[in-house]
């Protein structure tokens, strides 16, 4: 044998031994590691966020779920109707006629309950499972709620407000309502 083919022979044997040695630390340790980190810390959010009631799965608080009827808060608007497995907004632009559509049919559909509509009452939420809706939306949403369920105004206004997370880090987002957790708040109350 050749002192090149000993060569090649030692730098491929040491390539295969760096290949393994890597594959377990980068595709197994390091993963597992950061598994077990993630259910031992955080383990509400490493299994979904879900939210029980009663020992039962209601949702996530990362998930918005349609609600009907005009005793519950309504979310934003869905091109995917809440469906998990159709996430995705209309993608549509603004001065789209489509678009201008939707909008003025939702306009028209909250002009009853009167008061400055906001926008995200307005707009479809980009991924169609938005969880939260702007304090404002909720509380335009809130005498048709506290009418509904035949409770005062100040106590839907307080559940609210209760429910209301302001903005992450203190300056990051926007104040934001989690509609299935405020739904489920009232839920409680009956």
């Amino acid at each position: 044998m050749s002192t090149s083919s000993l060569s090649i022979g030692r730098q491929s044997f040491a390539a295969l031994r760096i290949f393994v040695v890597l594959t377990v630390l980068v595709g197994v340790i390091y993963p597992a590691a950061v598994w077990g980190v993630g259910r031992i810390a955080f383990h509400s959010q490493a299994t979904g966020s879900l939210i029980t009631r009663d020992g039962k799965v209601v949702g996530s608080s990362l998930l918005g779920q349609q609600f009907t009827g005009p005793q519950w808060f309504q979310g934003r608007a869905s091109a995917s109707n809440y469906a998990g497995n159709a996430s995705g907004g209309s993608n549509l632009p603004e001065d789209d006629k489509r678009q201008q559509q939707a909008v003025a049919q939702r306009r028209a559909a909250l002009s009853s309950l009167g008061g400055k509509i906001p926008p995200d009452a307005l707009t479809e939420s980009a991924s169609g499972l938005d969880p939260d809706i702007s304090p404002a939306y909720a509380q335009l949403q809130a005498p048709r709620v506290a009418k509904a369920r035949g409770l005062s105004l100040a106590v839907v206004e307080h559940l609210i407000s209760e429910y209301t997370q302001g903005r992450d880090a203190g300056f990051l987002g926007d104040p934001r309502v989690n509609f299935l957790e405020l739904n489920l708040a009232l839920q409680k109350l009956q």
